[in-house]
């Protein structure tokens, strides 16, 4: 399950963006433009942006979302002080998880990298579908700027 809001951000507005993208490689660079087109002005784009990039990249090479014909989907919520990034695969025989890969591997540190940028990440669903999301802090707007 994705986790609620903390009760701060209950009283405010939470914005909720929402995209399908085909299952290629080329729509992670799009994934990433899309989430900093919301976060422009935020000191999280950034981060934010590398976290949507490794959460598509597990959906296109280890779900069916990589297929011929494939999509999935990315979700941004963002309140006062937390953004959740959601991306929504279309499933596949195995649950995405940490792998404990050794130094001379080129692949597996996606999910270790998402969990040690993040303050939670989880995985719900099953084999026809995962949603991989992972809680961002905010930092506080900048007073001096406003």
């Amino acid at each position: 399950m994705i986790p609620a809001p903390n009760n701060q951000d209950s009283h405010k507005e939470i914005h909720r963006w929402r995209r399908t993208f085909p299952g290629t490689r080329n729509q992670i660079r799009r994934a990433r433009h899309f989430t900093a087109g919301y976060l422009t002005g935020q000191h999280e784009a950034d981060t934010a942006q590398l976290i949507v990039s490794e959460l598509a990249t597990n959906a296109i090479r280890h779900t069916h979302s990589g297929a011929a014909g494939g999509h999935f989907h990315l979700t941004l919520y963002m309140g006062s002080q937390l953004l959740l990034l959601a991306v929504t695969d279309e499933g596949g025989p195995l649950t995405p998880r940490i792998q404990h890969t050794g130094t001379d591997q080129p692949n597996g540190r996606g999910l270790h990298l998402v969990a040690e940028l993040t303050t939670r990440w989880g995985v719900y669903g099953d084999h026809h579908g995962h949603t991989v999301w992972a809680l961002l802090p905010l930092a506080p707007p900048n007073p001096a700027a406003a």
